[in-house]
């Protein structure tokens, strides 16, 4: 059995994890009151009684339009991540969830970006700044760390690192996450609002996760990837997705046929958020991502059954902002 330790089991991807790796995994994913990644020595004790094959790290601490960043959060943020890799030699391989923020700010970023574009620029948010300073003592220090595991059979060492675009899927944060806010604002219809349009290269969690068991199960030939679709597509296409499946899921349920109105609130179009995948492809050539209007309703379907969850205030978030 592969014994598997997920940080973050709580949040969004690590709850996806814990729900889909399978059942044949010894999965561990404590949470935050279980285990503190910000002790050292906890973090210490635990790796070394859990003995765990594989490490993957989905913990961070962030902010977004809703929620200030912490003053703390670089310092969290790199504290978690070093309280583990210290412990390297208390597990068989680390993944790593890293972010396309760790690139520099989007206007400087180019389209599908590259990773060996990683440190062209040092970002100037507190989160982005933290994957980079993670992802840099990973660039300078795996190939040590690579030549002291043992059994480790070449590759990239023991740690790996996936750095993530625009992950979507449940358990997101809903009130300003796009997708999900799309979806959930169509099943309790309300229109859809777009504050801007930009270019997104969005990935499913499920798809997350299919990639994620396959570095757990396979040996990387890399440090660092970039995780995405290789598919980019403006936030306006997929509002009108979500639409398109909202008003199908309801003729087909014979529910009042819904067709939500979709406003953007800024005209123009924002910079782009878009990775290169080939590194990832060249991996795992024969992987099949999911269709994003089958991942959309499949999405759209998980929040029609979690209806009665939503809070339709939160939700209204981005018109509160529109209207101040």
């Amino acid at each position: 059995m592969v014994r598997v330790l997920i940080t973050g089991g709580s949040g969004f991807i690590g709850r996806n994890l814990k729900e889909q790796l399978p059942s044949s995994y010894g999965v561990a994913a404590p949470t935050s009151a279980e285990l503190d990644l910000l002790q050292e020595q906890d973090v210490r004790e635990y790796l070394r009684a859990g003995r765990f094959d594989v490490v993957v790290h989905a913990a961070t601490t962030r902010s977004n339009r809703r929620v200030t960043a912490p003053a703390e959060m670089l310092d969290y943020n790199c504290r978690m991540f070093f309280n583990l890799v210290r412990n390297w030699d208390a597990f068989g391989k680390m993944i790593v969830f890293g972010s396309g923020a760790q690139y520099g700010p989007r206007g400087l970023l180019p389209l599908r970006v590259r990773e060996d574009y990683f440190d062209t620029h040092v970002p100037g948010d507190a989160y982005g700044f933290s994957k980079y300073v993670c992802a840099k003592w990973m660039e300078n220090q795996v190939p040590g760390v690579r030549s002291q595991v043992a059994g480790s059979g070449g590759g990239a060492g023991n740690i790996i690192e996936l750095r993530l675009f625009a992950v979507f899927g449940p358990y997101e944060d809903y009130t300003v996450r796009f997708i999900s806010n799309a979806c959930a604002r169509a099943v309790k219809g309300l229109p859809i609002v777009v504050r801007q349009d930009v270019t997104f290269d969005f990935l499913y969690v499920k798809d997350l996760v299919g990639i994620t068991r396959w570095f757990i199960e396979n040996e990387a030939r890399h440090e660092a990837y970039n995780v995405c679709s290789g598919h980019p597509v403006a936030l306006t296409e997929v509002a009108k997705i979500v639409s398109q499946v909202s008003s199908q899921n309801a003729l087909a349920n014979l529910g009042h046929p819904r067709n939500p109105e979709i406003s953007v609130t800024k005209p123009g179009m924002g910079e782009a958020y878009t990775g290169d995948n080939a590194r990832l492809m060249g991996e795992m050539p024969a992987y099949s991502f999911w269709d994003l209007r089958e991942a959309i309703r499949d999405l759209y379907e998980w929040y029609e059954e979690h209806e009665a969850e939503i809070d339709e205030m939160a939700l209204r978030f981005d018109d509160q902002c529109r209207s101040e």
